[in-house]
This record gives C-alpha cells, structure tokens and sequence, in this order.
C-alpha cells in the first residue's frame, strides 16, 4: 500500500505524541502508586491493569489519527517519543504534580478545618452547659 509523504509524517508525528502521552501516563502512575513497595501479587496486578488502559488509550489515539495504521516504524516512533519526554519532559512534569498535589492537599485541609471548626465550636458549648 503507498501512502503519501504528507500521512507518513503525520503518522510519524502523531507516533510520537503517542509515545508523550504514554510517559504522561506513565508519571501520573508513578505518582498514584507512591514510592512503597507493595508486595509482589498487587505490583503485578497494578503494572498489568495499567499498561492495559495504556495500550486502549495508545490504540484509539492511533485509531482516531491516523486509522490505527500501525507498522514497525509506528512502534519505533512511540519509544522514540517515550524515550524523548523520559529524557526531556518527566522531571519537570513531576515536579509540577507534586507541587499540584501539595497545594491541593493543603487546600483541602484548610477547607476541612474551616467546615469542621464552627461544629467543634457549638459541640464545646453544649458539653460545657451540662
């Protein structure tokens, strides 16, 4: 089958996004599981499930681009765009989670503080009137 210049880049260049976002997907699962070591049964379970969702999002983001055309040079390209956002991106993006995580974290219990505080309160007066 011959395909024109003009869909060969754009398969190569929708292989490459790919390939970024299975590494997005791959930090944000890095920062989901944490840094414990659970045992062996639930990390194999845990890695399988993931790289299952990730291969459905990876195959209808190729399905959507470009038909799911898929030959060697595709599956060259997605690591090739795995490897570039490990190498480039990772770090940077990680570091934006963690820092999104924390002041989320941080907001929610403000929040919860400033919910649970007024209750505090009025239970204090009641206890104290008995």
């Amino acid at each position: 089958m011959i395909i024109s210049i003009n869909h060969q880049v754009k398969l190569l260049v929708f292989s490459l996004a790919s390939g970024m976002i299975t590494g997005v997907l791959f930090d944000i699962y890095r920062i989901i599981r944490g840094l414990e070591n659970p045992n062996r049964v639930i990390t194999f379970i845990e890695d399988t499930l993931f790289w299952i969702l990730t291969g459905i999002l990876v195959f209808v983001f190729l399905l959507y681009t470009n038909y799911a055309y898929v030959g060697f040079y595709v599956y060259l390209f997605i690591a090739i765009g795995i490897y570039l956002y490990m190498k480039l991106i990772s770090d940077f993006f990680i570091a934006i989670q963690y820092g999104f995580l924390k002041s989320l974290g941080k907001f929610l219990r403000i929040l919860k503080n400033n919910l649970i505080f007024p209750i505090e309160v009025i239970i204090y007066k009641i206890r104290r009137k008995k």
